[in-house]
């Protein structure tokens, strides 16, 4: 990327969405300057919405519990600090990295709680299409749109009343109670790569039967499941003080989580696969959600412009992609 930065976060100068002013600071900067004084969500509005369920279902909420840092934070809370008796729910598209589901399966041995893992190769197709047809569409979004279905069909199939996530304060406009996915894609942001996924969704699935019905945007996917479960979706990080230095820290103590040997960003545990996601949107936007999500983190004080910088580093090689390329048949040429 040789887009100069923002000084203030880290996200590159791409109009019309990113523009730097005379002093290389970004509008989405100034724009976080004049929303500072608004009023913040407080932990006592979120623990008033779990006194309200709790002990009224089978489970008082699912949890979706990937195995990095974030989610089994989120885990960890609900059970020891809010006193809920959560479902964790994993899923594997064929991607999740062995340490993650480690750290699940540890957590929820320690914790004494509810654990459904669910393993299927149904994005597969989709991912290997588009890769290989280079489309623009970014590969985490649709792979959200899916796992937000399945989230909600787990959590009618339990009669779970909250849906809990794991997602940061960086990937929240504000800590608020949200019922969509933690990365709000109509933000300036993410305009362009929405754009080019809903773009992809409707024109490059019409020959595979199996997608007939997926969902086009996350919206048309909350307003079908919302018909056939209630349910809110929040994240217990968008209140808590901690930072994920904290967190962590609490997480390797008393569920003994460990980092992921491989993963992007530094510091993360993400699926296998998000190493692919992240090269192509190298390629076609010069920044990744990542970016957008550190930015904000950069911007609330929850960690440095350095650290963010260090931590967004790219130095994946082509070994690494090709090994995860060749589970879908393909090669790193499909993304050159």
């Amino acid at each position: 990327m040789n887009a100069r930065l923002c000084t203030r976060c880290v996200l590159p100068e791409v109009p019309p969405h990113i523009t730097f002013d005379a002093e290389g600071v970004c509008n989405l900067c100034r724009e976080h300057e004049a929303r500072e004084r608004e009023p913040m969500f407080l932990e006592s509005d979120f623990v008033k919405i779990v006194d309200k369920v709790r002990g009224k279902h089978r489970y008082d909420c699912l949890v979706m519990c990937s195995g990095g840092k974030d989610s089994t934070a989120a885990l960890y809370f609900m059970k020891e600090r809010y006193k809920c008796n959560p479902l964790a729910f994993t899923f594997d598209h064929g991607f999740e990295q062995n340490d993650a589901i480690d750290n699940v399966r540890r957590a929820v041995a320690k914790l004494g709680v509810d654990f459904v893992f669910y393993k299927t190769n149904f994005m597969k197709d989709m991912f290997k299409r588009m890769i290989a047809s280079r489309s623009k569409a970014v590969i985490c979004h649709p792979c959200s749109i899916w796992y937000m279905d399945l989230a909600y069909k787990m959590a009618k199939r339990f009669d779970c009343p909250l849906i809990i996530a794991g997602w940061t304060k960086g990937q929240s406009r504000k800590q608020e109670v949200m019922t969509s996915c933690g990365c709000n894609i109509h933000q300036a942001e993410y305009r362009k790569m929405a754009e080019e996924t809903q773009r992809f969704l409707d024109e490059e699935l019409h020959d595979m039967p199996k997608y007939k019905d997926f969902p086009r945007t996350m919206d048309e996917m909350l307003k079908r499941a919302k018909k056939k479960h209630k349910a809110k979706v929040m994240s217990p990080h968008w209140f808590l003080p901690y930072t994920p230095d904290e967190y962590v820290d609490i997480i390797q103590r008393e569920v003994d989580w460990k980092y992921s040997e491989s993963s992007y960003p530094r510091k993360s545990t993400n699926c296998a696969l998000n190493f692919v996601s992240v090269h192509n949107s190298m390629r076609d936007y010069g920044y990744t959600h990542y970016h957008v999500e550190m930015s904000k983190l950069v911007r609330q004080g929850v960690v440095s412009r350095d650290e963010a910088l260090t931590n967004l580093k790219d130095e994946f090689d082509d070994t690494l992609l090709n090994d995860i390329l060749g589970v879908l048949d393909l090669d790193v040429s499909a993304i050159r």
